[in-house]
C-alpha cells in the first residue's frame, strides 16, 4: 500500500491480497494508525516497475465476470502489484510498488488545539521519512499555537463522512453544518475548531466556528431527523476522483470512519478444475453464441476445418454440439419473454456445476499442477455407506477470487447481486479487475441421493420446515421490498431444506476436522453443491483456502483416510446432538418478529467464522441432520 500524490509515494501500510478482496479492496476506506486513507481505483494501479508480473489464468471465471458487467470487456485478472525485495531494501525499486491510496477522510483534526481544517487549506503537513517504519507515516500542525518542545502535534482524521446507497463517499460539511447551511457572517473561509471526546457517539463530538463562535453538536446530524441537516448528495467517488455529472438523488448518512458498512465487496470465486462436460461446453457455446447461432449442425464438419472458433469444439461431437445450441438458443428466447424476472436471474452465475461434474465423477480426472483427486479404491468405508455414497481427497486445490464491484451502506446478496446499487472500480471501461488465487486442499463426501430423497419427504409440510420458509420470506420483505418495483417475489432464491440439512452437515464436519487436522476453522471454507429441483445433488467441500503456507500441510485431506474417517464422523454427529446451550438451543426455530435464519443452532455448536460459512451463519438447523428434536425430522434418525 503507497500513499500516491505529486509529492509522495512511499509505503503507508501493506495487507494481504485476500484483504484487498474481501477487506480493504478499491473504494474502502482503511484506518491505519496515524492516517486514514482510501484504496484508489483501478486506472491508477501501476505496474511499470513489475517486470515480471502475470496476469491469474482462469478463463471459467473471466466468462462469467463478462457476464455480469455486460459485456466481454473484461480481459484480464490482475494480482496487486508487488515487488520482492522491500525488507532487504525499504528505499529500493520495491518500497514504488503497491496498491496506491489517497488521503481521505480530507478533512484533519488537531491533537493539541483542536483545530479543523481541510488538506487544501495548507494548515497541515505531512512526513513518512523513516522506510522501515511506515505505520510512522503522518500528518502535523505546524503552526499549532499549541505546540511545545520537540514533533509538532499530530493531526488525525476528522471521522466523519458521507456517504450513500448509490456507492458514493464524500467528506462531512463542517462548515455548511455548523452554520445550518449559512455562510459565515464573519469570514468567508472560516477557521473551525473540533472538540472530540473520544468514543464512537456522536454527542462527544462539537463542532465551533472560531470566527462566529457558532456551535453545533455532531448529534444534530445523527438519525432519520439529522438526514434532513445535510445537503444533497454530491455523487463523489473519491477513489476515482470524480463527481456524478447528473449529481445524485440520494440523502447521505454520516458514518464513522472504519464504519463496517461503509465498504461490502462482491466477488466472485471459482475453483480451477480440469475444462470438460456439460457446463464447459454450455459456457463455450454461450461465448461464440455469434459464430455459431447462425450456423447450421450441417456446416459443422466444414466450420472445424475452416474456422478457428470452431477448434474450442474439438473434443465434442457435431451431435452434441448441436444439442447443446438448441438448448442455449431455448433459453434465449426464454429470457427474452421473460423480462426482468429472467435478467435477475442472469445475475446468478453457475460457479458449481462444473465443479460438481468433476468431484462427482466415477473416475478422477489427470493430476495437474493446480488440481488432482484422489478416491480410495475400497470405496466409503462399510460403517459409514449409511451417511455418505462417495468421498474424495481434493489433494490439490486452487481457488481464485476477483473483486468485481463494491457497495456502500447495503451490504449485495451474493445469489441476488442486482438488488442493490454497485460502485464502479474504474473511470472508464473496465479492462481488468483485481484479483487472488490461493492453494489448497479439500475433502468431498456425497450423500446418497436415497437418503436425501427420503429426508426430503419425510419432511415435506412439517411445522419446523414451514417456520424455516416463513422466515425466510420475512427476511427478504424486511430488506429487499422496497427496492424492486413491481411485484416481488419474497421465495425467490429459497435454498431450499435440502440445502439447510448440507449445510448444517458441513458445518459439523468443519468443527470437527479444526480439531483433528491441524487447521484452526478459520482456515477451512466451504461450498455446498445442492442442487434445485429440477437437478438435485448432494454434496460438500470442506477445503483450505488461505494465503500462505497453511493451506497445503496435507492434514486435511489425511482425515478422509478411512481408518480416521469413521471416527471423525462419529465425532462430528454424536457432539450435534448436545449443545452447551441446550434446551434453548435445540428448541429454537425461526419465529415471527425474529430477524434470523437458523433453527437449532448457536456459537457453541454450529457457527464458524464470517470466513468460513458461505451464507454467514445462515441456514443451519442440528435438527435436520441428527434426531435431536423429532427423529422424523432428522437427515439421520440412527447415529453410527
Amino acid at each position: 500500500m503507497s500513499a500516491q500524490s505529486g509529492k509522495y509515494r512511499r509505503r503507508v501500510g501493506a495487507v494481504r491480497p485476500s484483504h484487498l478482496m474481501f477487506t480493504t479492496g478499491v473504494g474502502a476506506l482503511v484506518d491505519l494508525p496515524n492516517i486514514a486513507v482510501l484504496v484508489r481505483g483501478v486506472d491508477d494501479w501501476n505496474y511499470d516497475d513489475v517486470p515480471d508480473w502475470q496476469p491469474i489464468t482462469e478463463p471459467r471465471l473471466l466468462r462469467e465476470l463478462n457476464k455480469f458487467h455486460d459485456g466481454r470487456h473484461v480481459k484480464q485478472l490482475r494480482p496487486a502489484p508487488w515487488l520482492d525485495g522491500l525488507d532487504a531494501d525499504p528505499n529500493g525499486p520495491a518500497a514504488r510498488v503497491g496498491v496506491p491510496v489517497v488521503p481521505f477522510p480530507t478533512w484533519l483534526r488537531c491533537t493539541a488545539c483542536n483545530e479543523l481544517a481541510a488538506l487544501d487549506s495548507m494548515a497541515f503537513d505531512f512526513e513518512n521519512d523513516k522506510a522501515r517504519r511506515p505505520q510512522d507515516a503522518r500528518f502535523f500542525h505546524r503552526g499549532c499555537p499549541k505546540k511545545r518542545s520537540g514533533k509538532p502535534p499530530l493531526a488525525v482524521a476528522a471521522r466523519f463522512v458521507l456517504a450513500c446507497s448509490q456507492g458514493h463517499l464524500d467528506d462531512f460539511p463542517y462548515t455548511h453544518f455548523v452554520h445550518k447551511g449559512a455562510d459565515c457572517p464573519k469570514a468567508p473561509k472560516p477557521k473551525l475548531q473540533m472538540e472530540d471526546r473520544g468514543g464512537n457517539i456522536g454527542a462527544n463530538v462539537s463542532i465551533r466556528c472560531m470566527a462566529c463562535q457558532e456551535r453545533r453538536n455532531i448529534r444534530d446530524a445523527l438519525g432519520e431527523r439529522g438526514r434532513d441537516e445535510l445537503p444533497a448528495c454530491r455523487g463523489r467517488h473519491p477513489h476515482l476522483g470524480t463527481f456524478e455529472q447528473t449529481g445524485c438523488k440520494q440523502r447521505p448518512v454520516v458514518l464513522v470512519v472504519g464504519a463496517s458498512n461503509q465498504w461490502f465487496a462482491q466477488t466472485l470465486s471459482v475453483l480451477s478444475v480440469p475444462e470438460g462436460g456439460a457446463s464447459d461446453l454450455q459456457m463455450k457455446v454461450e461465448e461464440h453464441w455469434d459464430q455459431l447461432s447462425t450456423l447450421p449442425p450441417m456446416m459443422y464438419e466444414w466450420a472445424r476445418e475452416n474456422s478457428p472458433v470452431m477448434k474450442s469444439f474439438a473434443k465434442w461431437g457435431d451431435d452434441e454440439l448441436a444439442a447443446m445450441v438448441e438448448k442455449v438458443r431455448a433459453a434465449k428466447e426464454a429470457e427474452a419473454s421473460g423480462g426482468s424476472g429472467a435478467e435477475q436471474e442472469q445475475g446468478q452465475p453457475d460457479l458449481l456445476t462444473p465443479e460438481w461434474e468433476i468431484f462427482s465423477a466415477p473416475e478422477a480426472p489427470e493430476p495437474t499442477d493446480d488440481f488432482a483427486l484422489y478416491r480410495s479404491p475400497e470405496g466409503v468405508p462399510e460403517a459409514l455407506t449409511p451417511y455418505f455414497s462417495d468421498v474424495v481427497q481434493a489433494e490439490r486445490l486452487r481457488e481464485v477470487r476477483a473483486l468485481r464491484a463494491f457497495t456502500r451502506l447495503d451490504a449485495p446478496d451474493p445469489e441476488d447481486p442486482d438488488l442493490v446499487s454497485r460502485a464502479p472500480l474504474s473511470r472508464g471501461e473496465l479492462s481488468w479487475v483485481p484479483a487472488s488465487e490461493v492453494r489448497g486442499e479439500g475433502i468431498f463426501i456425497r450423500v446418497p441421493e436415497e437418503v436425501l430423497s427420503g429426508w426430503e419427504e419425510r419432511i415435506i409440510g412439517s411445522d419446523a420446515l414451514r417456520l424455516h420458509q416463513e422466515a425466510y420470506k420475512q427476511f427478504r420483505i424486511n430488506r429487499y421490498s422496497g427496492r424492486i418495483p413491481g411485484g416481488f417475489d419474497p421465495m425467490r432464491l429459497w435454498p431450499g431444506a435440502r440445502y439447510i440439512a448440507l449445510h448444517t452437515l458441513s458445518h459439523l464436519m468443519i468443527r470437527a476436522i479444526a480439531l483433528e487436522c491441524g487447521y484452526n476453522a478459520a482456515s477451512l471454507s466451504e461450498r455446498i453443491y445442492a442442487g434445485n429441483e429440477e437437478d438435485p445433488r448432494g454434496g460438500i467441500l470442506v477445503y483450505t483456502a488461505v494465503p500462505d503456507a497453511e493451506g497445503t500441510l496435507g492434514g486435511l485431506v489425511s482425515q478422509a483416510e478411512p481408518e480416521r474417517l469413521g471416527p471423525l464422523v462419529d465425532k462430528a454427529l454424536k457432539g450435534a446432538m448436545r449443545c452447551s446451550s441446550d434446551p434453548l438451543c435445540r428448541e429454537r426455530l425461526p419465529q415471527a418478529h425474529s430477524d434470523f435464519l437458523h433453527g437449532a443452532a448457536c456459537h457453541v455448536c454450529l457457527f464458524v467464522s464470517e470466513t468460513t460459512c458461505e451464507k454467514g451463519n445462515r441456514f443451519l438447523d442440528r435438527r435436520f441432520v441428527v434426531p435431536v428434536d423429532d427423529p422424523k425430522l432428522a437427515l439421520y434418525p440412527e447415529l453410527p
